[in-house]
């Protein structure tokens, strides 16, 4: 009876969680169908399992906490004619190791979830050669369950692609987030290391079910107080916490800290005194953390202090760094986000002519981590051209889940699509097939240190992400880091199926909102390869008429040069000539007007009002029609949503419904100042399609919102 009031309580606090968004893409809801009940409580009876590790202890929990919510059982321990056997493959049973044997040839983590045959009884094993394999093996299995997949033939062998699969936080030890929309940060900074709270156990097991095994806590844009002792002890808690998820630590290293906080007079990365004290400040966090993953870096970018303020390059800064961690198996990720501090040709251009010199300079241990376009996490932008050119050089991909230029907390955008154009992209750089996706995972190059970063989305509101479906963009990342070869349209299947309803009625509308929903926000923000139009400082909203601010290229119109001739910013060989940072099969086809993609067409070339597109329209038709289609697919996003009213709960229906309404509303304001604004320059009438605006163009360029989410909020 005690058993039973349990799993009710359990199961009440379950559906409780589940209106809000809190169990993310772990939902574990009750199966319905009779059929599938019956063979999954077949599957379920018994568990062999080694409880006596910490991570076979949360392997454990979890198979309680999906089967008490899926099947209202528990995860019965027994050795004893078992139906689901979860060891290690050295601890199979000799019946069961011969099915099992391709694990040697696997990483680490990989894993096989076989359903057989033995002692005459219908068995399903999960076998690694690893713990942490045995981990991800489970949370796999009770994704095929969460989905109703039939378990009677499961057949699934799966390996991480990717070694560093890294959640980056842009945390700050005030709590505040750097282009942070969801609350204030998870980390507790002033009651840790004393309180570990519930959400640093349920943040863990959220990144372990989709095989992210790392996170950078604090913000790139550093402070060095995150190395002295009292903090490196909140750092252990949190380590300590997440060491069974099979999640390491991280922390981005301030590089002038041995001025702030040791109290040197230089950061010199060659000064003997520097290395010195950063041999030493490594060795006494890893005496606290052993596991300890080591240093991300931003250095000499944005104000922020590097080895060229004292004449030295980033492989001195790198390597010195490197040399610190090396003995204790850590690593430095070392942001290739640098544009020079004069006056630029092009920004675009900056961080390829500075790092491609050092390619093959750099130790072992270094993996530079560059982010997926040469701006800043464009709506759209060519991936950027470091990933073809530093064939000696292990290449992170650093994607930004958080929406900083995509409508923040606001918008429905599905990152993932963007994730996949980005790695599909082929850098020919060993001829055709030569993807990005091939780069990262070091199978291009043969590199055996691989890596993936995403910015996270993740803060203190009650859902994690703020908006229900940027929930999405954490799941995505994940399972592309795992696999960067999934495609979006797998993913977006997956997680609607787990969070809300396997049913097809529900899931094949909603996968094609989800995979429309980037180009949407392309279209009504930045169409036909417009950039960086954005609003200046806070980038939220609309912004094309930003000038006149401290560096030329943080304005609006460094990029968009609109002018009465066209638009757009020429990159060809007659303008900036960033083309030729690409392979010579990309410069060639993007030379031309007429060769190169509609949907880069304004990044590579200025182009006239009057040049007529493929379609036979002009440009300024065109641009027109993009910021039109945008609104209308926002609108026939709202139309979709409301036929799925009956497949999800009524908080997270009405947040949405809502949240669409705003995003609507924002892409009319997109919409209507861009064009008003591009027309003082095109000459143009307003084309019969486009409603009037509500406001003129001097209003929407008044508009100030000095308040607005993600950056350091001034209390003044």
């Amino acid at each position: 009876m005690k058993q039973l009031i349990t799993l009710i309580l359990i199961g009440f606090s379950q559906l409780l969680m589940a209106q809000d968004g809190y169990k993310l893409w772990l939902q574990y809801a009750e199966v319905d169908n009779p059929k599938v009940v019956e063979q999954y409580k077949k599957y379920n009876t018994k568990v062999q399992l080694d409880t006596t590790t910490a991570t076979g202890t949360v392997i454990h929990n979890e198979l309680n906490l999906a089967l008490g919510g899926m099947l209202a059982q528990q995860a019965v321990l027994s050795s004893e004619q078992p139906t689901l056997v979860i060891l290690k493959y050295s601890a199979l049973p000799q019946n069961l190791k011969k099915e099992f044997d391709e694990l040697s040839e696997l990483p680490e983590d990989g894993y096989k979830i076989l359903t057989m045959r033995s002692d005459k009884r219908d068995v399903i094993v999960i076998s690694s050669a690893s713990e942490k394999g045995l981990l991800y093996g489970t949370f796999a299995y009770l994704r095929e369950m969460q989905l109703h997949k039939d378990l009677s033939k499961l057949d699934i062998t799966d390996a991480s692609k990717i070694k560093k699969r890294l959640l980056n936080h842009w945390d700050n030890l005030d709590r505040t987030i750097e282009r942070g929309y969801a609350g204030f940060s998870i980390w507790d900074w002033h009651l840790l290391p004393n309180l570990i709270k519930e959400e640093y156990i349920d943040y863990a097991r959220a990144n372990a079910s989709i095989g992210i095994n790392g996170t950078v806590l604090n913000n790139v844009n550093a402070s060095a107080y995150i190395l002295q002792d009292d903090y490196l002890q909140k750092v252990k808690a949190l380590a300590d916490a997440f060491r069974p998820y099979g999640i390491q630590v991280y922390l981005t290293a301030r590089f002038s800290a041995p001025i702030e906080i040791g109290g040197l007079k230089t950061a010199d990365p060659l000064n003997t005194e520097v290395q010195k004290w950063w041999n030493e400040k490594a060795k006494e966090i890893y005496e606290l953390i052993p596991d300890f993953g080591g240093f991300l870096v931003k250095a000499n970018s944005e104000g922020q202090p590097g080895p060229n303020n004292y004449g030295r390059s980033h492989v001195d800064g790198a390597n010195m760094l490197a040399d610190a961690v090396a003995p204790y198996g850590g690593i430095v990720m070392w942001r290739a986000f640098v544009y020079s501090d004069e006056k630029p040709e092009d920004r675009a251009k900056q961080a390829y002519s500075e790092f491609v010199p050092f390619d093959g300079k750099f130790k072992d241990n270094v993996l530079v981590q560059v982010k997926n376009g040469a701006i800043d996490f464009q709506p759209r932008e060519p991936f950027h051209p470091l990933f073809g050119a530093m064939p000696e050089t292990p290449l992170m991909m650093e994607f930004q889940i958080t929406q900083e230029y995509l409508g923040g907390m606001s918008h429905l955008v599905f990152l993932p699509k963007l994730f996949e154009e980005t790695l599909q992209g082929d850098t020919y750089a060993k001829g055709t097939g030569s993807t990005v996706a091939k780069v990262v995972d070091g199978s291009l190059n043969q590199k055996e240190l691989t890596g993936m970063a995403g910015v996270s989305n993740i803060g203190n509101a009650r859902n994690w992400t703020g908006h229900p479906f940027a929930q999405a963009n954490w799941y995505g990342f994940g399972r592309l880091a795992w696999n960067p070869e999934l495609s979006a349209k797998t993913i977006a299947q997956e997680w609607l199926g787990q969070t809300f309803t396997p049913n097809p009625e529900f899931v094949k509308p909603m996968t094609s909102l989800l995979l429309d929903s980037r180009e949407a926000v392309v279209n009504y923000m930045t169409p036909l390869g417009l950039h960086h139009i954005m609003a200046e400082g806070h980038h939220q909203g609309p912004g094309p008429w930003v000038k006149d601010l401290g560096r030329e290229d943080w304005t609006s119109v460094y990029y968009h040069k609109a002018d009465s001739l066209g638009i757009g910013f020429d990159r060809t060989s007659s303008g900036s000539d960033a083309l030729a940072q690409y392979a010579p099969e990309i410069e060639k086809a993007y030379e031309k007007i007429e060769t190169t993609p509609q949907k880069y067409l304004l990044w590579f070339h200025h182009v006239p009002w009057d040049y007529k597109l493929e379609n036979g329209q002009t440009l300024w038709y065109n641009l027109a029609r993009k910021y039109q289609d945008g609104v209308e697919e926002v609108e026939a996003m709202i139309n979709t949503w409301k036929d799925m009213k009956p497949y999800v709960g009524d908080q997270v229906y009405e947040k949405t419904r809502m949240l669409l309404s705003i995003q609507l509303e924002e892409a009319q304001w997109w919409r209507d100042s861009c064009l008003l604004y591009f027309q003082q320059f095109s000459n143009k009438k307003m084309l019969e399609f486009i409603p009037q605006a509500k406001n003129n163009l001097d209003y929407y360029e008044s508009i100030r919102d000095p308040y607005a989410p993600g950056i350091k909020p001034s209390w003044d």
